[in-house]
Formats: C-alpha cells, sequence, structure tokens
C-alpha cells in the first residue's frame, strides 16, 4: 500500500526506559513502554472485543470539569444532560462504510475494564505508528492503558490483517498529566504479527498540522453506542466550527456517531485520501448531532514526531 506524505517539521524526540517519563528534546510528550506483561498477547478474543465498553465514558469527566468555570451548562455522555439547549448543526446521515485497510478498532483496558475506540495507521519512519485519542490510551491524567491492540480494518468480527499489540504509547504531557481536553490525542507504535511492517500491510495516512481552522472534513470511526454496534465502520462530513461554549480550541463537524467512534481520523476534504488533521474526541450533550475534535498544533506535532521516529 501507498504511505502519504507526512507534513512534520522539527527535531526528532526519543527516550529509553520503562515507565511514563517526559520523551527526550520535549516535555511536552510523555512516552510509556509498555511492559510485556501488560501486552494484549492472545487477550482480545472475539467475546472480549464484542463485550469491551465505548470509550467515551472515559473522556467525560475531562469535559465537564473544564466547563465548571463557565456560564455555560455543559456536559458530555448519554448519562448526562444540560439545563438548556445550545444550537445545533444539521446531521448529514451516517452511511455504513466498507472496511478501509488503514482504519481500524481500538481495544485496550484501562483501571481494569475493557474498552473500545477507534484509530488509524499513520505515515511514520518506523512504520508502525497508529493514532487514537488521548482518552483511548491514557486517563488524562493517570496510567497509561494496558493490553491496547489495534484491529486495522475490522468488520462484523473479522480482522482480516490480524491483531497489532502496541509496545510503546505517547501522549502530550498537557493530557497524560493534565487531562487538557485541547490535547485528546495520542499515539502508539505497534509490533507487527507477521514481520511486515503495518503501512507495508495496510497503508498510512500523511499527517498535518498547524493548518487554518474551519477546513472542511470527513470523520471515520466504528460507534458502538446505540443506534449503532460497533460492527461496521461510519462516516460524517462537513465544515468544522468553534466550540459554541469557547471553552476548547476543538473544533466541531456534522456528525451522529456515538461512543466507540471515540479516536476515529478526521481527514482534510473529502473521503479518506486526505491528510490526517485531527480525531473524534468528545461531544456535549447540549449540541446535538456534532462531535468535536482537537486542533493539531505544535504539540500533538512534538508527539507525533516522537512517536514516529
Amino acid at each position: 500500500m501507498a504511505v502519504g506524505a507526512v507534513l512534520a517539521t522539527g527535531g526528532l524526540a526519543t527516550s529509553g526506559g520503562a515507565s511514563a517519563a517526559p520523551a527526550a528534546g520535549s516535555s511536552d510528550v510523555e512516552r510509556w513502554v509498555v511492559p510485556q506483561t501488560q501486552q494484549s498477547g492472545d487477550y482480545w478474543t472475539a467475546a472480549r472485543m464484542k463485550a469491551a465498553k465505548p470509550g467515551d465514558t472515559l473522556v467525560a469527566d475531562n469535559v465537564a470539569s473544564a466547563a465548571s468555570t463557565h456560564s455555560a451548562p455543559v456536559a458530555v455522555g448519554p448519562k448526562k444532560s444540560v439545563a438548556k439547549q445550545s444550537p445545533t448543526l444539521k446531521a448529514r446521515p451516517v452511511p455504513a462504510l466498507a472496511p478501509v485497510s488503514h482504519i481500524g478498532k481500538v481495544f485496550f483496558t484501562l483501571g481494569g475494564a475493557n474498552y473500545v475506540c477507534s484509530g488509524n495507521a499513520i505515515s511514520a519512519a518506523n512504520e508502525n505508528t497508529v493514532v487514537t485519542a488521548g482518552h483511548c490510551l491514557n486517563e488524562g491524567p493517570g496510567a497509561f492503558a494496558s493490553r491496547f491492540t489495534f484491529v486495522p480494518a475490522y468488520n462484523n468480527g473479522a480482522a482480516p490483517y490480524g491483531q497489532w499489540e502496541a509496545t510503546e504509547l505517547y501522549a502530550p504531557t498537557q493530557w497524560a498529566s493534565g487531562g487538557d481536553i485541547n490535547y485528546d490525542t495520542g499515539f502508539a507504535i505497534v509490533a507487527s504479527p507477521t514481520g511486515t511492517s503495518l503501512s507495508d500491510t495496510v497503508g498510512a495516512s500523511g499527517a498535518s498540522f498547524n493548518n487554518s481552522r474551519g477546513l472542511t472534513y470527513s470523520a471515520y470511526g466504528y460507534p458502538a453506542a446505540a443506534p449503532f454496534n460497533g460492527a461496521t465502520l461510519q462516516s460524517c462530513y462537513g465544515t468544522a466550527t468553534d466550540d459554541p461554549y469557547g471553552q476548547t480550541q476543538s473544533q466541531g463537524i456534522p456528525c451522529n456517531m456515538t461512543g466507540g467512534s471515540s479516536g476515529g481520523p478526521w481527514f482534510i476534504g473529502s473521503g479518506t485520501s486526505g491528510y490526517q488533521n485531527s480525531v473524534n474526541s468528545f461531544g456535549y450533550s447540549g449540541v446535538k448531532n456534532t462531535m468535536f475534535g482537537p486542533y493539531w498544533g505544535s504539540v500533538i506535532q512534538s508527539t507525533y514526531v516522537a512517536a514516529a521516529a
């Protein structure tokens, strides 16, 4: 598969060690080398994948706490509500799609519970890098996930390219140590189950950073909360607008995907051939049919550079 071009600048940042620590050369990046005992092995059976919880519940507290200093009543997640409705965007229908080789589901364990998110293979020098939401690999703030596994082109339980387990996890320090929703993006280096790199096996998307706001995006993911069941890939399309509450730098697009789609890629333009420029991050219960994604600026770029080396 062809590998997309990369729009990344700056020096490479790497570090050694077997515990979470700032990546060398950047105080904005934390790296976790996953111990062998916390890698997935044969853990992710079809039954465990099916039973995994949508990962959107892991981000609710971060957005709710961010809202505490603002007068607008906001909340995240299906169990939360708000006192009044905010202006909403009209969402286009979300069709069921054929699987895309480099987009897949992410399975992981945090706090003793199993979760599911979405992710994408992204172009990298190491050819084995996956990008997802920060809350899909780190508690924000808190521990990194164990048993993190990427299943590209997942479709109705089928895993045509196998399971790719993470050996290293990266997140912006602002997320891993502060839980700042503005930086809700994370990267995983995965090990090949076949000996062939991820990029050579499924392809990879180019990455773009520090772009203009208000671009038009195509977003993808595997929503698992009702009315979806997480079995197939879904997508949304629309022009990004600013957070209506002004409490984050994240942008929202028209989208009715639900939990489980967290971490799925946002591509600039129409379809999956554009550069990736964000991920599915969160939604406000008071802003219907809108998915928010973090602005990919210099901090997230630094995290990508560290992971992709």
